[in-house]
């Protein structure tokens, strides 16, 4: 464990910032840009103005392996259309791998990871977002799995049918019967499971069955972020004791208690008055829609304008500071949560940026050896001990 995490570093050895980010494994558990590569054509291969991952970018920003989940939206793909768009957004992803042979393979174990990295490629590690695209099918856990998927995500921003999530209405106090069954398998395929989005019930029931050490590939800390969406002291606690890591997500939202809890004030506002619309000019009427589309209007502008103060990069280290303090140095890694998330803090642009975060670990004290662990080698550590060498 370190010391004061605010000596200069040059205080007990000097760090070559740079040097060092380039030569640790960086391990990003979490983006979304399946999504995009699926829908939008998007072609990794190429430089991109918009949004935030790309080859070129992935290698200026020296990430060597990076999560790729597979989110399912559960209004749009209901029922067995969700494991069907699964499949989708992973062959899309294949397909991006095949095309750039040269930078990307997938990663199924550790050693698999290493040795992609070793040879100068970028390592794709494959996960699914929202348990509910398995269509409550357990075996579909096992052909997600000898299709190269690594991790799920049991739940999204929806609770499904054996899981509750941390941003809906609890509908079984955690998991149900088919919850731990489906914890079990998990563990049995040796498939890590991912605990964001997931409520604190059904945090605390899968560590209680769960052999294996657990993961939240993005999130961040509830006592810096006061959302149900983090993870509070005491289960960051139980997470680490039981050998788990959490990935600090850079969406700004879950960053800033500040502007977190004005967004929420400002959509209450919003759906208050959209409420009242209904009730005065008839739920569908003409009438109403428009009333509704120049109010929401506002209210996106009035969010905008919430964002234009916004704190720098620097909050990322400040929510690693906070894990590394309640949980230790070994639980703690990188999510960001890229081509998911609206808003990231200033001097954050995209994937080309995160040896921001190492220099900003060097400033505050951390050795090189904390530092490497933070910026992949506790993932790394799970990864091996879940999925195997």
């Amino acid at each position: 464990m370190m010391g004061s995490l605010n000596e200069p570093a040059a205080a007990k050895e000097r760090i070559d910032a740079k040097a060092l980010h380039q030569d640790a494994l960086v391990f990003d558990a979490h983006a979304d840009t399946a999504l995009r590569i699926r829908d939008l054509r998007y072609e990794l291969g190429r430089r991109h103005r918009s949004r935030h991952i790309d080859i070129p970018r992935m290698r200026e920003g020296g990430v060597d392996v990076q999560g790729f989940a597979l989110w399912v939206n559960p209004k749009k793909y209901p029922g067995p259309k969700g494991m069907e768009r699964a499949l989708a957004l992973l062959e899309s992803v294949q397909q991006q791998i095949e095309k750039n042979p040269g930078d990307l393979a997938m990663v199924r174990t550790a050693a698999e990871a290493r040795s992609v990295v070793g040879r100068g490629k970028i390592g794709i590690f494959i996960g699914l977002e929202g348990g509910h695209a398995i269509d409550s099918r357990i075996e579909n856990l096992g052909r997600l799995y000898d299709l190269g998927v690594r991790y799920v995500t049991l739940t999204w921003m929806n609770t499904n049918d054996w899981a509750d999530s941390s941003d809906d209405d609890a509908k079984w106090g955690g998991l149900n019967e088919l919850g731990e069954r489906i914890v079990r398998e998990m563990n049995r395929l040796g498939m890590l499971i991912d605990l964001s989005h997931s409520s604190d019930d059904t945090v605390r029931d899968v560590l209680a069955i769960s052999k294996d050490p657990v993961i939240l590939s993005h999130s961040g800390s509830r006592a810096l972020c006061n959302i149900p969406r983090n993870i509070s002291d005491e289960l960051l606690l139980e997470v680490a004791r039981r050998g788990g890591v959490v990935g600090v997500n850079y969406y700004y939202g879950y960053l800033s208690e500040e502007y977190a809890q004005a967004r929420k004030i400002r959509g209450e506002e919003y759906r208050e008055k959209e409420k009242a619309i209904r009730a005065e000019y008839g739920r569908d009427s003409k009438e109403a829609r428009e009333r509704i589309a120049r109010i929401r209007k506002e209210h996106h502008k009035d969010v905008d304008r919430l964002s234009n103060d916004r704190a720098d990069f620097r909050m990322i280290v400040d929510h690693i500071d906070h894990f590394v303090r309640v949980a230790g140095i070994d639980h703690v890694g990188l999510g960001s949560d890229f081509d998911g998330i609206s808003l990231l803090p200033e001097g954050l642009r995209d994937v080309s940026d995160v040896g921001k975060i190492t220099e900003e670990l060097v400033r505050r004290g951390y050795s090189q050896e904390e530092i490497r662990k933070i910026l992949g080698e506790n993932f790394m550590r799970v990864f091996q001990q879940v999925c195997g060498e």
